[in-house]
């Protein structure tokens, strides 16, 4: 029986079929996921027990769409756990996650239903069905294989074992991370300011005084504070204690993730091996764009030799620039590197992230990103005051075709807290797909960030940074709002792994494009449109350390595929491990006690486990794809209206090649990247 009195339990009676925040309380989680199971449970048992012959309908597409009132409250739980999660949320999901990961283990390990899968498998005839319909049948099966449904009884119960052991420690780690990255504080006094801008400044203040230090500064791990720190700060003192704090965390104490990565790391290559596969990348990467490690390292070895030739003359020419700046030999150290080069970009092209601050007020680069929404696919954006938020600070808007019909609502969260994780996501309430009924059923998508703060006396002004990082996690958000698929397994954001980030990415060309730019990059007081000199400078320095970046981008990819492709488990020193695969991308020499892994949240608790390169996969991808349009015209219809045809409103529907080759013309190469990186002329 339901319990009707749980907000969480029953279909959401609100408009557009919105999370009703403002009933729902931590106390109705655990109740409701544990009934949604038990609902799911019994939803694939009447599966299971049907005497009707196996078929797509009865077996794969009855599947796909059980477990309905499970995806409502997780789709709620697991954003709330990155974007606002208390003690007592991140408590309940510690004593949820064994029991969830049990759950799904239970249907994939179903020999009953495998069975079932099987038989249709086996008698599937692709010319009788649609497309869908038949990526459907590959991935269910596909799927089931891959989660140990075709071992043996023994290495049935190894699998469920090894997952639900790497759930806890996948949460355990992104909780160690969470909870130390706002445990780190550096405290300052005015002395200690030299060379920050006022709204760094200003910053630091608001933060002290919200810590109950009125009259001090705080500096914290955050983005917004870290990462203008370590540019401005002419004190290279304070900037190397910040960088040894930033990259020591997680390493020891408490919240240590040494043990739990190693442990990780090698239950992951068990796991592998049981199902058949030499390391858990051979594992990942089977079901990727990618296919296998040569391809992947392949990609990773010639971005390198492209790349780090011009890296190195690069850092050169940086270390003349600062010791001449200084007056005396400079060895560049990693804590220097963001300051030195913003000095010399600054005197390059006469640009800096505060003179353009103004010019990218948050309200105004809202409605600037949208419109290019709205400019490409005639997308209209409505805030929606009315709907329930989960935190005062977010805000709702309901999204509109070029037909006025409605395509989904997008939540916007900007700002850091302590409640909240690092970096920038969007992700989902709910899904996108097709009901039994009929029904189209519009996706609830959600975007979270760290924005800068507004201040007592500022608007949230941007740096051009937060406005790229905006418009990246935009650009996934419309993958979301344009599908228009049966399946949600297969909708919006559900492709390969490799494949997700290059409509992102895409997005990300058109902030060096001064059409988008002069449509919202407005001062916050006068009003005036951004100095087309100044655009210009913007553009001209947009290759500024592209190589650096792109190395940098390298070495995490290169620590993701040392990780995970061990052949035995490892023991040894982590601080060893990384350094070594980092050895042929190395831009700085190790500095003792820091080290990446243990907080890569990414490839130990986010999903991204052997599939890090896809980062710069979808780079290729993506200045290949705009590489059309700058032929074309970068808002052309015609080329945008093939592109949401092509692969944006397809999702996981078609293979990641085939969608891309359908709407480039053939196979991606990677000159249109170094072309737009400087890298090649």
């Amino acid at each position: 029986m339901i319990n009707n009195t749980n907000p969480l339990l029953s279909d959401f009676k609100t408009a557009h079929g919105v999370v009703p925040f403002d009933k729902i309380t931590v106390n109705d989680f655990e109740p409701a996921i544990l009934q949604a199971i038990d609902e799911h449970a019994k939803e694939v048992q009447h599966i299971v027990a049907q005497t009707a012959l196996p078929s797509f309908e009865n077996t794969i597409v009855a599947l796909e769409r059980s477990g309905s009132m499970l995806e409502r409250v997780l789709g709620v739980f697991y954003p709330l756990l990155s974007a606002n999660a208390d003690d007592s949320l991140l408590a309940l999901s510690n004593k949820l996650a064994p029991i969830i990961s049990e759950h799904s283990n239970s249907i994939t390990l179903n020999q009953q239903l495998w069975q079932r899968i099987k038989f249709v498998h086996e008698h599937f005839k692709p010319a009788l069905f649609d497309e869908e319909d038949c990526m459907l049948m590959r991935e269910t099966y596909k799927s089931f294989v891959r989660c140990g449904a075709d071992l043996s009884d023994a290495d049935r119960e190894k699998y469920r074992q090894i997952s639900l052991r790497l759930t806890e420690l996948s949460l355990k780690f992104e909780q160690n991370e969470l909870k130390e990255n706002s445990n780190y504080k550096l405290w300052l006094t005015a002395n200690d300011l030299d060379g920050l801008p006022e709204s760094a400044i200003e910053a630091a203040q608001m933060a002290a005084k919200e810590n109950g230090q009125d009259g001090e500064y705080l500096i914290t791990l955050h983005a917004p504070s870290y990462g203008p720190f370590m540019k401005y700060s002419s004190r290279r003192d304070l900037r190397e204690k910040l960088y040894r704090m930033y990259n020591a965390q997680c390493t020891a104490g408490e919240y240590s993730n040494l043990q739990i990565l190693r442990e990780i790391a090698n239950s992951r290559l068990q796991l592998a091996n049981l199902l058949g596969y030499k390391s858990y990348a051979d594992y990942r990467l089977d079901d990727t764009m990618a296919k296998n490690c040569h391809t992947v390292y392949e990609m990773l070895r010639e971005l390198r030799q492209a790349y780090l030739p011009v890296q190195r003359k690069d850092l050169d020419r940086l270390r003349n620039f600062a010791s001449h700046l200084e007056g005396h030999h400079i060895t560049i150290m990693p804590w220097d590197y963001s300051y030195y080069a913003n000095k010399e970009k600054e005197q390059q092209y006469s640009i800096n992230d505060e003179a353009l601050r103004p010019y990218f007020e948050l309200s105004a680069v809202t409605k600037g990103v949208f419109g290019l929404a709205t400019k490409l696919y005639g997308l209209k954006f409505s805030e929606n005051l009315s709907a329930p938020v989960y935190h005062p600070e977010v805000r709702v808007f309901n999204v509109y075709d070029y037909d006025d019909s409605f395509l989904g609502v997008l939540y916007t969260d900007f700002f850091p807290r302590a409640t909240k994780q690092s970096g920038a996501w969007m992700t989902n309430f709910r899904e996108q797909y097709v009901d039994s009924s009929g029904n189209d059923v519009r996706p609830l998508v959600t975007l979270t960030m760290n924005f800068t703060r507004p201040t007592p006396t500022k608007p949230s002004l941007l740096t051009f940074s937060e406005v790229e990082t905006f418009v990246h996690e935009f650009g996934h958000a419309l993958h979301s709002l344009l599908s228009k698929c049966k399946y949600s397994s297969l909708s919006g954001t559900n492709v390969h792994r490799d494949f997700v980030e290059m409509p992102s990415q895409f997005c990300e060309n058109y902030i060096y494009e001064q059409e988008f730019l002069d449509s919202f990059a407005k001062h916050y007081i006068t009003g005036e449109s951004i100095p087309q000199d100044l655009i210009q400078k913007l553009i001209k320095s947009s290759q500024y350390g592209a190589a650096y970046s792109c190395v940098r981008q390298l070495g995490f990819g290169f620590i993701d595929m040392a990780w995970h492709t061990i052949t035995e488990p490892y023991q040894g020193d982590i601080f060893d491990f990384e350094n070594k695969a980092l050895s042929s991308v190395k831009v700085f020499e190790p500095v003792h006690g820091c080290i990446m892994s243990p907080q890569f949240g990414h490839i130990f608790s986010g999903g991204y486990a052997s599939g890090y390169y896809g980062y710069k996969w979808a780079e290729v991808l993506d200045a290949d794809i705009f590489s059309k349009f700058k032929e074309e015209g970068i808002f052309n219809p015609t080329t945008a209206r093939c592109l949401r045809d092509s692969i944006l409103s397809r999702g996981g529907t078609r293979d990641a090649m085939e969608m891309f080759v359908n709407f480039r013309g053939r196979k991606p190469q990677i000159d249109a990247l170094m072309k737009r990186d400087g890298i090649k002329s």
